[in-house]
């Protein structure tokens, strides 16, 4: 069973240490039961002047803004972790401190620099970003419903209204007079 100063000393831990610290991995459920029942302490309205209401109240907002500042700091030393080892290549430093949930945040984040890193070096290399494949027109007379290149009906569409839809089926639009491109 977790108590107060449990939560308190793991908060002060992250808040001193630049790695992140280990926390038994049931923490989080831990502190889930205590703040339940803290609440329930809490919401008893026959004693609302008692000491122990008081003193417990005061005890459930200190360990919810504990908590909190707990998964902040985490936080952040996990981003920390991404962009170092986004640099040296180096990333399963402190894995063996993160939960479960921290390991998928820090897999996800490198994956997201990768793909940004991969899309830099096509640009910086010349290669052509893949061009867009719809177009933003508004109709400028009403149009009755067609079937598209795909074989997709398409419309009724009325004058005036904004439809994004395929390049090939805009610009066959566009050159009968029947819609014009929403410049961006």
């Amino acid at each position: 069973m977790i108590t107060y100063n449990d939560i308190y000393e793991a908060a002060k831990k992250e808040r001193y240490s630049e790695q992140l610290q280990p926390i038994p991995k049931n923490f989080i459920e831990e502190v889930a039961t205590y703040l339940k029942e803290k609440k329930e302490i809490a919401s008893k309205e026959d004693d609302i002047f008692s000491d122990v209401v008081i003193k417990t109240k005061k005890q459930l907002e200190n360990a919810i803004t504990l908590f909190k500042e707990i998964i902040l700091r985490r936080r952040k030393k996990i981003l920390n972790l991404v962009l170092i080892a986004s640099e040296t290549g180096i990333s399963k430093q402190d894995f063996e401190n993160m939960f479960r949930f921290e390991k998928s945040l820090f897999e996800e984040l490198m994956k997201s620099i990768n793909t940004s890193d991969k899309k830099i070096n096509e640009t910086l290399s010349g290669k052509k970003q893949e061009t867009q494949k719809n177009e933003l027109i508004v109709f400028k007379k009403d149009v009755e419903e067609f079937v598209d290149l795909d074989g997709e009906k398409m419309g009724p569409f009325d004058k005036g209204q904004i439809v994004n839809m395929s390049k090939e089926v805009a610009k066959i639009l566009i050159d009968d007079g029947k819609c014009e491109i929403i410049e961006q």
